[in-house]
């Protein structure tokens, strides 16, 4: 299991709504989460191994979204 954390510029629940179908479109991924409490906005996600970290900030720019490895 592989897990990744991202810097995003999701600022409220409403930008996660439109992220969610996005998410669930990536196979792979076994939970994910965005803490919009921290600083910098953080989506936390657990993927087996056939997600890589560009599938995923790739899945979040489809959305109109920016997300950078942390």
């Amino acid at each position: 299991m592989n897990t990744y954390i991202f810097k995003t510029n999701l600022k409220c629940s409403g930008c996660v709504s439109t992220l969610i179908p996005f998410m669930n479109e990536l196979k792979g991924i076994q939970t994910w989460n965005i803490d919009l409490e921290n600083e910098n906005n953080t989506l936390n996600i657990n993927t087996d191994n056939s997600l890589n970290k560009e599938d995923i900030i790739n899945a979040v720019a489809k959305a109109g979204y920016k997300a950078e490895s942390l």
